[in-house]
C-alpha cells in the first residue's frame, strides 16, 4: 500500500521517545512533518536530524510538528535526542509497519549487499490529515528548508 498525496495519511500510534505512546491522529489541526530515517547516530541521519532542530522554530511559527520514524528501539533514539538535543519526538518502529503503510520500507543494496530498510522519505501532512506533499529517496542537503518553504507556500 502507497499513500498518496490528497488522500488522507494512514493514522498509527507508535511507542515515542517521551516514553508515551503517539497517534498521528494527535495532531491534527496542525501540519505534521513526518519524516523516515534509516537510523540514528549514522551521518547522514545526524545531519538531517540536526537540520531539522536548528529549523525547529521555524516550523513551530507555522503550526507544524516534526516527528521522526526509525527502526531505532526506544533507548537508542533517547541517547540520539539527548547527544544532539533534538526538540521533536522520534518515534520506534521497530516492526515497520508505519514504513510499510507509507511505502517506505524497501529493498536496499549496500557495499554489494541487499537487505530491507527505511528509504529516507519525508511527509507533509495537513491539519486535516491529508496528505499534501512527499519527498522520496531524500537527498538530506537543503530537503529541511524545501520542507519548510513548501509549508510556508501551501500551508500557512
Amino acid at each position: 500500500m502507497t499513500v498518496k498525496e490528497l488522500e488522507m495519511a494512514p493514522d498509527f500510534t507508535l511507542l515515542a521517545s517521551n516514553g508515551e505512546e503517539v497517534s498521528l491522529s494527535d495532531f491534527k489541526g496542525k501540519n505534521v512533518v513526518l519524516y523516515f530515517y534509516p537510523k540514528d547516530m549514522t551521518p547522514g541521519c545526524t545531519t538531517q536530524a540536526c537540520d531539522f532542530r536548528d529549523m525547529h522554530e521555524d516550523f513551530a511559527a507555522l503550526d507544524a510538528v516534526i516527528l521522526g520514524v526509525s527502526p531505532d528501539p526506544l533507548d537508542r533514539h533517547e541517547k540520539f535526542i539527548e547527544k544532539h538535543g533534538l526538540p521533536f519526538l522520534l518515534l520506534v518502529d521497530d516492526e515497520h509497519e508505519v514504513a510499510e503503510k507509507y511505502g517506505v520500507w524497501k529493498l536496499k543494496k549496500n557495499f554489494g549487499k541487499e537487505y530491507m530498510g527505511i528509504e529516507r522519505s519525508t511527509f507533509i501532512i495537513d491539519k486535516e490529515g491529508r496528505l499534501a506533499k512527499e519527498w522520496r529517496k531524500v537527498k538530506v542537503k537543503g530537503h529541511v528548508e524545501e520542507a519548510l518553504q513548501y509549508i510556508k507556500d501551501h500551508l500557512s
